[in-house]
């Protein structure tokens, strides 16, 4: 967590099993909204799902470009994206005219993607910068050409021999047809041998499918899928969707019919003092 953090909204869609998180954080002068990975009942399961998913939604506004309605319906189809909004905009209110980094590992990076071009495209956001971690391809070439004109700042970080950045499938024999990255990559590989190992991060090139970067090893790993920089990304159970509440917590709460819940709370302006001067730049890797 970022030093001087303070949640702001946690937005949970029970029926769809999706949670997403805006805050404020004070040593990134930034809003910064977070959307969880993959919660089901088999990950393995999900997995092996992104093979088959084809490319069967135009992205609205683009003649071209292509998504799968699984992905796209999971941001823009449920509570979070009401909810992710309305928590934007309080937070924005209160704070000023922050930067926005939107983030999320696995299915969550695919929101993530979807949000930030929503912001841009939608709402006349112009400081977006988005950082993913084990994301799945999205969308076609057309559709990744307008997310990069639109979302300049992007970095999709992978790790080793993660699979899901690897799903669904690109096949280069038809670059304009298949499932396709958008840039920059960094790829988490380690090398050396026995106890002298250690993580090399590899900043990518602009295509989105460098062939020496993630692509240049095979995906079969579940393992490299839920550790990013030593951190384990896993639920301790995939049995459950629910959140319970303490009681004292049910008047920052409020519940629709179908169980989805928003957690919402008064930011403190004098806790974080920040400095609402907007920074010039993209995001670094450092």
């Amino acid at each position: 967590m970022t030093k001087g953090f303070e949640i702001i909204d946690l937005i949970v869609d029970v029926k769809h099993c999706l949670q997403a998180f805006v805050g404020v954080a004070q040593d990134l002068n930034a809003i910064v909204i977070a959307f969880r990975g993959t919660q089901e009942r088999s990950i393995q399961n999900w997995i092996e799902d992104l093979f088959w998913k084809q490319l069967d939604l135009k992205y609205p506004g683009t003649p071209d470009a292509m998504v799968h309605h699984g992905f796209y319906s999971a941001y823009h189809n449920t509570t979070i994206r009401p909810g992710v909004l309305h928590a934007v905009k309080r937070a924005k209110n209160f704070f000023g005219d922050l930067d926005i980094m939107v983030t999320g590992h696995s299915m969550g990076g695919a929101m993530a993607s979807f949000c930030a071009l929503d912001l841009v495209v939608n709402y006349g956001t112009h400081n977006v910068q988005v950082m993913t971690f084990g994301q799945p391809r999205t969308g076609n070439a057309a559709f990744v050409s307008y997310f990069k004109k639109h979302v300049p700042n992007t970095i999709r970080v992978t790790h080793g021999h993660d699979i899901v950045p690897h799903l669904p499938p690109y096949y280069s024999y038809f670059p304009q047809k298949t499932y396709q990255h958008f840039p920059r990559e960094v790829w988490l590989y380690n090398i050396g041998w026995g106890s002298l190992v250690y993580t090399v991060e590899k900043v990518c090139d602009g295509s989105g499918e460098d062939p020496t970067c993630s692509r240049s090893v095979s995906g079969n790993s579940i393992t490299d899928h839920l550790e990013y920089f030593g951190i384990e990304l896993q639920a301790e159970t995939w049995d459950s969707c629910r959140i319970v509440l303490d009681h004292d917590m049910s008047s920052y709460s409020t519940t629709d019919l179908s169980g989805n819940i928003v957690l919402s709370r008064t930011p403190i302006a004098s806790v974080l003092e920040l400095n609402t001067q907007k920074r010039k730049g993209g995001i670094s890797v450092l």
